[in-house]
């Protein structure tokens, strides 16, 4: 089964509320010896200095730094000390723009996440910002890797497009809670819970 082609810069050269959307249906891929991957179910998109919720809402940090860089990266970082959430880094370099991934529906390597994630429920694999960077082997190493590559880590289109595409408030934060800055695929079994 093939995972498709990478998507090309131009696609993240957008402010991630456009972005957002569209990652809906497309495979985040991770080759690393084995290939792990799953269609993207679940994003929300963070908006620089104007989001009271983003990373990037006081300007640029060294933790925050790739989210400020070239679009079509990966930004990464730790929650609580003990979780790595992965960020599709979107508009022109320096805004501070990105998209989070929140879930993914499993198609490649499901096995190998299985023994990563040392849960048998393939609906639990990747439900979640957290589940499904473990599941993929993403971490701290990946910050900044470029999206657009072929090889690593890439999220690709195949060809796939989702039918039942929905819209939400964001989840998990306490502020910018007004904005409907979550889409998800409201057909999948395989999204985050609240």
């Amino acid at each position: 089964m093939s995972a498709g082609v990478p998507l090309p810069r131009a696609f993240y050269e957008r402010p991630a509320t456009d972005v957002a959307p569209d990652l809906i249906g497309k495979l985040l891929v991770h080759e690393s010896g084995t290939r792990t991957a799953g269609r993207i179910v679940e994003v929300e998109a963070y908006c620089g200095v104007g989001d009271p919720a983003a990373h990037s809402r006081r300007g640029p940090t060294a933790r925050n730094a790739s989210m400020f860089g070239p679009p079509g990266h990966l930004y990464v970082y730790l929650i609580y000390g003990l979780h790595w959430c992965a960020n599709a880094v979107c508009a022109p370099a320096g805004v501070g723009d990105a998209v989070l991934l929140r879930a993914l529906e499993p198609t490649h390597g499901v096995r190998h996440m299985a023994v990563r994630r040392r849960v048998a429920d393939c609906r639990s694999l990747c439900s979640g910002p957290a589940k499904l960077t473990q599941a993929l082997g993403i971490g701290g190493e990946h910050d900044g890797c470029d999206l657009t590559s072929p090889s690593g880590l890439s999220i690709c289109d195949d060809g796939v497009v989702p039918s039942d595409v929905a819209r939400s408030a964001r989840i998990g934060i306490s502020s910018g809670t007004d904005l409907l800055w979550r889409w998800y695929d409201a057909s999948s079994a395989h999204l985050s819970r609240r």
